[in-house]
């Protein structure tokens, strides 16, 4: 017979408590006289879990909690069992098989977290005490998002969905955090969790995975995932609260910059979700997914999904009524879906997008947020139809403030806006008149390629009117600055325009004097090699005028 104080012992001991429970329960199942099979199941099992139960310390608060929800399965199922042997069942047949695959689940899901707890190692969770005083913060984070890992992976949903409340704001209190979280296995486990039952635990993981989703250096990780999380993404769409579908809209928004994702969110409905969201979602969801599509109208592989929703009426309805971000993503995307496309263009128009441009331009919140604005202007102007309808309203006059903007992005735009819209000799004097040129002239010693492209590529196209050719030849920089662009050194600019500008000038003295001691001819030469359009006659021209130099200088 036991010792009294080795029972009290035992009676404490939560591994010696549930090693009786199994002994008990493998001595009753042979004895069950209905649902053997099952019963033989639950046995074959129950041997796994009493080789697994030593290794579980009851002194680790997570390993303690385990023990004791498998005790309390085992007490269930041990009761389970002996009521299995009468010979008629209390609760009937089918209300006792509930029961009885419900024992065999539990069982089968703490077996499943005796080996996530055991593969984790049973490390200590970390302790207020120990991270400010011995552990450095990284080595604190590190610790509790293992931790936290652990609990995703075991316990019931309400433990699970804790444990997301407490990982949410450790992930959006620095993104170091999120970095050190996805290193140790973050998004598999996340993802996991989208097929939970619960759906409070798929809400919070989807909004941890589109706190990922934000930091650069995890976004790998989160596209490695493929179609498996962009299913579940989609489906939260369709179904999720407004909370979900907004998360999951940031989520998206970086796994559509490829064209193989934007592909499948295209064909898998994701269009029609996302435009839903827009006429009918909450003031942040709504910006969310414009986000989203203006990133999938990128690609030319899903405009027939956006053609089949009717697209442009949503997105101008939301660029008329929506928050500051959704305004601008839906015009931003609208200038992705409409170029290139004639009858797109004229669509927008006709569902009044030229007065939803304009009340947008007048009201945008900073410099920024006009980037769109003036980009969808250029796209308008292209056709010179509707150009003439964004002259009739002003636009002109709107050019120079934007071409003087300290946003490169808008200055680019605004260039490009102003070659559009210069579409005859009447405008071309408007764009000049209005103070474009000095502006443009301005551009052309801008950092970057691409803004003194599109400052050369307007200029060439306003000075075949004569009235701006004198404002350029006024202005002491013009000629210099255009002649620098000539350098073949100078990557990624197109030579044609610059070209361009010089031979629409080289018939004054003063500015083919300006163009020979700028070393235009040294540079016309290697793009004669280059076989650049117009270099060869500009080069010629320019020479034949230092010869009239001569004879001139030498008369008496």
């Amino acid at each position: 017979m036991r010792a009294p104080d080795s029972q009290a012992q035992d009676e404490d001991d939560p591994v010696a408590i549930c090693h009786h429970l199994l002994s008990s329960l493998s001595s009753e199942i042979p004895r069950a006289l209905h649902f053997k099979p099952k019963w033989s199941l639950l046995l074959s099992h129950l041997s796994l879990l009493s080789s697994l139960l030593p290794d579980l310390s009851p002194h680790h608060p997570l390993s303690l909690d385990l023990l004791h929800s498998i005790s309390h399965s085992l007490h269930h199922a041990l009761s389970l069992a002996l009521t299995c042997q009468l010979p008629s069942l209390p609760d009937g047949k089918l209300h006792t098989q509930s029961h009885l695959d419900s024992s065999l689940s539990l069982l089968l899901r703490h077996l499943h977290d005796c080996h996530v707890l055991l593969n984790s190692g049973l490390h200590p969770p970390p302790s207020s005490s120990s991270s400010s005083s011995n552990l450095s913060k990284r080595e604190s984070v590190r610790l509790q998002s293992r931790h936290l890992l652990t609990r995703l992976q075991i316990g019931a949903p309400d433990s699970k969905a804790s444990a997301l409340d407490s990982l949410l704001p450790l992930l959006s209190e620095d993104d170091k955090n999120v970095v050190v979280a996805v290193a140790q296995g973050l998004v598999p486990v996340l993802l996991k969790l989208l097929d939970s039952g619960s759906l409070e635990v798929k809400e919070k993981a989807v909004a941890a995975l589109s706190r990922v989703s934000t930091v650069d250096s995890s976004k790998p990780v989160l596209i490695a995932e493929g179609l498996l999380l962009l299913n579940h993404l989609l489906r939260v769409l369709e179904s999720g609260s407004g909370f979900a579908k907004e998360k999951a809209c940031v989520a998206l928004r970086a796994l559509s910059y490829s064209k193989e994702n934007a592909r499948t969110i295209g064909t898998r409905g994701g269009v029609s979700s996302l435009l839903e969201i827009c006429v009918a979602g909450t003031p942040s969801s709504q910006a969310s997914a414009a986000g989203v599509l203006r990133n999938l109208a990128t690609f030319p592989e899903t405009k027939e999904n956006f053609m089949e929703e009717n697209a442009v009426v949503a997105l101008l309805g939301l660029a008329s009524s929506g928050t500051a971000l959704a305004q601008e993503n839906a015009i931003g995307c609208l200038c992705n879906l409409i170029a290139g496309d004639y009858d797109l263009k004229l669509t927008v128009v006709r569902e009044k997008g030229i007065e939803c441009l304009k009340n947008y331009w007048d009201s945008a919140p900073s410099d920024r947020s006009l980037e769109v604005a003036v980009e969808l202007l250029s796209q308008l102007a292209s056709c010179q139809p509707i150009g003439e309808a964004l002259v009739s309203e002003g636009f002109i006059a709107r050019l120079p403030t934007v071409l003087e903007c300290g946003m490169l992005g808008v200055r680019i735009a605004a260039a490009r806006a102003a070659c559009e819209l210069g579409f005859s000799p009447k405008t071309k004097k408007e764009i000049g008149e209005c103070g474009c040129i000095a502006a443009l002239i301005e551009m052309l010693d801008g950092k970057g390629a691409e803004e003194k492209e599109a400052a050369a590529k307007a200029l060439s196209s306003l000075l075949l009117y004569a009235g701006n050719r004198k404002m350029f030849r006024k202005d002491a920089k013009g000629v210099a600055s255009t002649v620098l662009l000539l350098d073949p050194s100078i990557q990624n600019l197109d030579k044609r325009y610059p070209v361009s500008i010089l031979t629409s000038l080289v018939h004054s003295n003063k500015c083919r004097k300006q163009m020979a001691s700028g070393g235009a001819r040294a540079y016309l030469q290697k793009l004669v090699e280059m076989e650049v359009e117009g270099a060869k006659k500009l080069y010629d021209s320019i020479g034949r005028g230092k010869i009239w130099d001569v004879f001139a200088s030498a008369r008496p």
